[in-house]
């Protein structure tokens, strides 16, 4: 093995993301020079079934410092990696994850997470390769359907009852197009009409720091209000039947376990399951929705399974699934949800999440990246590497920098996934 491939050393540190908290920083070296880094941190919505992070607890940022965690990549991860060949991604996180064992929660998932990403980057330059190259070999040529942020905030009709995630969040989804620069542009010009749209509400400055316009208890009477006004903005835009709507409900964090009902999601009025799925079809009938991500609480996987043959989008679980393959093998077995959502760190380790995107694709199940957990525009090499068909947001941002730039250096083995990418009977015609 060279020097270039042999891993040097292995550090973490704390550093500031674009949450509200800090994330774990990992930086891997090797003998002949190469440097990579990568972040970890958590998202606004965190399923009880992810891997737990390290946490330091106490006063100080919350009890969300995370100097514990690096402080395990040191101590703890970094003398068994010292040595290994940093190409060999399996051999490294299957490493980690003996040391781990049925510990991950002392080590810190994020700890974890962070170390492999970084491992990760450092083997595709020590292959002297592209990222998305070294994760799907010469078949990685797919450029998914990108999303374009419009709204979010948890507070508009009373606020979740587990935690303040700042959902549902809606997008819209840019899908009939030949190329992902075509349907960048096309999101860029339905954006900038959203945003006068915002602006003639009076909600030109209520922008999060992913550019979604977050909204303040008072300003609609329900979501149906913000659907037909992104109905709109699609029309006139000229792009009816091409660019569509995203929700991402998180739906956990708006229920009751004690009286099993929904409270604030999409509307004021508390709900059950049963007048829950009745409102989503009402809405997937009336405006172009085309995705609609965790429906129901993370356990009901019978809801996800009934609303999943009841319509025909694109229905995703995220907090449903946790990027495990064991809780999407029982979705896969009842038919819950047809996309899983890709949260490298909701499991772990880059290998544990291929191992599951593998398990999705083989029982026909499509699979969404998802950058909220720190990945920034790499995002868009793990989507090109794995051939994702779908994407949150990453039309108009970094990502969709990373995207257009990897689209050029394919030519024409570019293939831009188009309305056949979103799962769902609409979108296969």
């Amino acid at each position: 093995m060279s020097k270039k491939r042999t891993i040097k050393s292995v550090e973490a540190y704390q550093v500031f993301t674009k949450r509200e908290h800090p994330g774990v920083e990992a930086v891997v070296r090797t003998e002949g020079g190469i440097l990579a880094k990568a972040i970890c941190t958590a998202g606004l919505s965190v399923g009880t079934f992810e891997v737990p992070f390290r946490y330091d607890g106490g006063t100080k940022w919350n009890g969300k410092g995370v100097t514990q965690a690096a402080a395990n990549v040191k101590e703890l991860i970094a003398p068994h990696l010292i040595g290994m060949d940093v190409a060999d991604q399996c051999a490294v996180d299957r490493t980690m994850l003996d040391i781990a064992k049925n510990h991950k929660m002392e080590i810190g998932g994020n700890a974890i997470a962070a170390v492999s990403a970084a491992v990760l980057k450092a083997g595709a330059q020590a292959l002297d390769i592209p990222l998305y190259r070294h994760i799907g070999g010469t078949s990685a040529r797919t450029l998914p359907v990108p999303g374009i942020p419009a709204v979010s905030g948890n507070l508009r009709y009373g606020g979740g009852v587990t935690t303040p995630c700042g959902k549902p969040s809606i997008t819209f989804m840019c899908y009939d197009f030949s190329s992902f620069r075509e349907a960048s542009y096309a999101g860029w010009e339905v954006y900038s009409k959203w945003k006068d749209v915002m602006a003639q509400k009076g909600l030109e400055t209520h922008v999060d720091p992913f550019r979604m316009f977050n909204i303040p208890a008072g300003y609609f009477e329900s979501d149906e209000e913000i659907f037909e006004l992104m109905a709109d903005t699609i029309v006139k835009s000229g792009y009816m039947d091409r660019i569509g709507i995203q929700i991402d409900c998180a739906a956990d964090t708006y229920y009751d376990d004690k009286d099993q009902k929904y409270y604030g999601l999409l509307t004021r009025d508390p709900k059950d399951k049963y007048e829950l799925m009745d409102l989503y079809k009402k809405l997937i009938k009336e405006f172009p929705i085309v995705i609609i991500e965790d429906p129901f609480e993370e356990t009901d996987y019978a809801s996800h399974a009934e609303l999943t043959r009841s319509v025909d989008i694109q229905v995703v679980g995220d907090d449903l699934f946790t990027t495990n393959k064991e809780r999407l093998a029982y979705g896969v077995k009842i038919g819950a949800a047809n996309t899983v959502l890709l949260k490298v760190n909701q499991i772990g380790s880059i290998t544990e999440s291929l191992e599951m995107v593998r398990f999705a694709y083989d029982h026909g199940y499509g699979v969404m990246p998802c950058s909220s957990r720190g990945e920034g525009e790499t995002i868009a090499d793990y989507s090109v590497g794995i051939n994702a068909a779908s994407i949150r947001e990453a039309a108009i941002d970094e990502t969709g920098n990373r995207f257009l730039e990897i689209e050029r250096e394919l030519g024409p083995n570019a293939i831009f996934a188009g309305r056949k990418g979103l799962k769902g009977n609409r979108f296969q015609n």
